[in-house]
């Protein structure tokens, strides 16, 4: 049998070798995020805060990027609401493989999910042998490199001239990664294809910003219904 010095390796180990390359991706795309933050007038320490805080890439992003154009602290905050309603299906998604864990544990993991905790996390309880000891790993290895990256970047941030390196795009370029590793069958390409092109007919014909939102409900329920329409057990093999 195990000890306990051994398993408690084991399960650092095992989370760490799981959380290593989101911490890879994280550290460039969270330097942009302290640069584009110091262009926007944030200090270090209000990129520390905002990191330790809040801690969603997507939402960070937005909110830099309405500061910097002057926007009212209550449409920053129903727009990073409304962006970060997907955390409640994603921890509902993961409240499958949670059953019976103390508050105290479930309120340490839930602040760390995130999309790319979220997806790792969610492959390998699909595969087995994955618990939530080491889930709880991949989410704060995130979280920490997270955090001194957009930090650093903060701190280097007037150094580098604005729009430099296609640091605007990076947060798109990851998302965009994440979303290829996804794709299990043709729903759901067919789904992120409707995504895609119903967000451009908002932005191109629909006043404000709720392009990604809509685009993300009518992809979601269009692929839910196909899901529905197709024979069970046939998934996997389009």
């Amino acid at each position: 049998m195990m000890s306990r010095s051994a398993e408690t390796k084991a399960v650092l180990y095992d989370g760490f070798a799981a959380a290593w390359p989101i911490c890879l991706g994280y550290f460039p795309i969270g330097m942009a995020l302290g640069v584009l933050a110091r262009q926007a007038g944030l200090t270090p320490l209000d990129m520390a805060l905002m990191s330790l805080l809040v801690f969603a890439g997507s939402a960070q992003f937005i909110a830099v990027a309405m500061l910097a154009a002057g926007s009212s602290p209550g449409a920053i905050i129903a727009t990073t609401f409304v962006v970060n309603f997907r955390h409640v299906l994603m921890s509902s998604a993961l409240a499958v493989h949670l059953h019976g864990i103390s508050k105290r544990f479930l309120m340490l993991f839930a602040y760390g999910v995130n999309d790319e905790s979220f997806a790792v996390n969610m492959a390998r309880f699909r595969d087995g042998q994955w618990d939530r000891w080491r889930a709880l790993v991949v989410h704060h290895s995130a979280n920490g490199v997270w955090f001194i990256a957009t930090v650093t970047g903060c701190l280097v941030g007037s150094l580098i001239p604005a729009g430099a390196f296609g640091i605007d795009f990076a947060l798109p370029a990851m998302f965009l990664a994440l979303l290829v590793l996804q794709f299990q069958s043709r729903i759901h390409v067919i789904t992120a294809i409707l995504a895609a092109a119903v967000s451009v007919l908002c932005v191109l014909y629909l006043p404000g910003d709720s392009h990604a939102v809509i685009a993300a409900v009518v992809a979601a329920s269009i692929g839910y219904l196909l899901q529905r329409r197709k024979p069970s057990g046939r998934e996997g093999t389009a």
